[in-house]
């Protein structure tokens, strides 16, 4: 599946999180996506974003890492539904808004929770999410300017 399509899956699921449980799961998935869109770049993206792609993918891992959560079955892990990445520009625009919402749902959860690891782990995981964010955003400046050096096609040389 492009991974707009599962982006936008992400969000809707987290929107639709009830409780805690839930929740924190939603934030593992969209961390899991991020190192799985990370990954896809790092491996097959233009070579100005690669580097930022493999520090995505190391950021979103640590985002997974620190979630206490059940891991997915497999037929149940988005990220593992991943198969293109499609427009590179939109994918990313999609994934930073993603991890914001992600990174707000934790917030949510860290302030209602009584429980110091649940609170901690939120915390890390909001760090994470705002690093992976960072590289996403850095991901779109060094793709616009890869745009802006290449040249227009001539409309006269046709």
């Amino acid at each position: 599946m492009e991974a707009v399509r599962l982006i936008e899956a992400s969000r809707q699921a987290l929107v639709e999180s009830g409780d805690t449980p839930e929740a924190m799961r939603e934030a593992w998935q969209a961390q899991a996506l991020a190192q799985a869109i990370g990954s896809r770049f790092a491996v097959s993206g233009p070579p100005e974003l690669r580097g930022e792609a493999l520090g995505l993918t190391e950021l979103a891992g640590r985002g997974c890492g620190v979630l206490n959560v059940p891991v997915p079955e497999v037929d149940a892990l988005r990220a593992a539904q991943l198969t293109e990445l499609g427009d590179a520009r939109e994918a990313l625009l999609c994934l930073g808004g993603l991890l914001g919402e992600v990174s707000i749902a934790l917030v949510g959860i860290a302030c209602a929770s009584d429980d110091q690891g649940t609170y901690w782990q939120c915390m890390e995981a909001i760090d994470a999410a705002d690093e992976s964010r960072d590289r996403v955003l850095e991901m779109l400046r060094r793709l616009a300017a890869r745009e802006q050096a290449v040249p227009e096609p001539d409309a006269a040389a046709g």
